[in-house]
């Protein structure tokens, strides 16, 4: 499957019944919140608009930018 095809298919599911999680302790004002999709897929959304943008990252996307974090990749 290609990049676009994957990516159009991910935006093509419904997610309209995710469970939506943000980090434990975090302030509503000051926190995104993620949805775990199939095969590894993920949704982030802003909760202050729960109807506003929600992206959407393949697996591959996810776990590159979870191994950046990681690395420091996106420290000051």
């Amino acid at each position: 499957m290609s990049d676009a095809s994957e990516k159009a298919e991910l935006y093509a599911l419904d997610i309209s019944g995710v469970t939506w999680l943000s980090a434990p302790g975090s302030v509503s004002d000051d926190r995104i919140e993620i949805a775990y999709l199939p095969g590894g897929a993920v949704a982030l959304r802003n909760p202050a608009d729960p109807a506003g943008t929600v992206l959407r990252y393949t697996a591959g996307e996810w776990n590159a930018f979870v191994l950046g974090v990681r690395d420091g990749e996106f420290d000051d």
